[in-house]
């Protein structure tokens, strides 16, 4: 274990998360998500919510400062409604190492299987809440 560094994350995803470049995405995947079907790189973090790997995330890596959007999520599909307090426990989550930060965006749901697939890495939790997925994309670090 590392001082300072959550001990949630794992070897593989700490590498992960320093190799990402500024720009690159990191899809957060609930338990039901076809990682494996989308993307080549991808990690487990089973047992874990995402809520948790935020936690440990968050205060390692910068949100990308030059997009709208640095953070997105999947839309509900018709027929289907989102749980509000899913994306507000990440937003709190997130906005306590970056206030600033603002809402998701919502993308429709092959969209965002389009971005899994293009992302640097997919990492498969536990988490069990509908259309829990998230992404993010990283920013410049300062120096």
């Amino acid at each position: 274990m590392l001082i300072g560094i959550s001990p949630v994350l794992s070897p593989d995803l700490l590498n992960a998360l320093y190799r990402m470049g500024h720009g690159d995405e990191i899809v957060l995947a609930d338990a039901h998500f076809p990682g494996e079907t989308f993307n080549n790189n991808v990690l487990r973090a089973d047992g874990l919510k995402i809520s948790t790997l935020l936690e440990g995330i968050m205060p390692l890596f910068i949100l990308d400062q030059y997009v709208d959007n640095p953070i997105a999520m999947m839309a509900a599909v018709p027929g289907d409604e989102l749980d509000p307090t899913v994306e507000a426990g990440y937003l709190q989550t997130i906005r306590s190492s970056w206030p600033d930060t603002k809402a998701a965006e919502r993308v429709e749901r092959f969209a965002f299987y389009e971005r899994a697939r293009s992302a640097y890495a997919v990492i498969m939790t536990g988490e069990t809440a509908k259309y829990g997925n998230i992404i993010l994309k990283k920013g410049v670090t300062p120096c």
